[in-house]
């Protein structure tokens, strides 16, 4: 266990943020996995700003590579684009 009173504190605040970092993390793959399993074109235009955004924010607090919140993008603007 640590001893002084900073890497206890260290502890204590890698902890919270790792419980926020998890459930941004668990809302954005939520938020993506609805988004692929949308069949409706319209509808899945109108999610994709949404998710579009919160992969930027996400990206920009460092909680996803920046590359990775681009490589989703990609993915699924190509995905509303193959939908009939």
């Amino acid at each position: 266990m640590a001893n002084h009173k900073s890497s206890l504190k260290r502890i204590r605040q890698d902890a919270t943020r790792r419980l926020h970092n998890r459930y941004y993390g668990k809302t954005m793959r939520n938020a993506v996995r609805k988004l692929r399993a949308t069949t409706d074109k319209a509808e899945a235009q109108n999610m994709l700003p949404g998710v579009t955004k919160l992969l930027d924010k996400l990206a920009k607090k460092n909680i996803i590579h920046k590359n990775k919140a681009a490589n989703l993008k990609s993915k699924l603007a190509k995905h509303i684009n193959k939908l009939a």
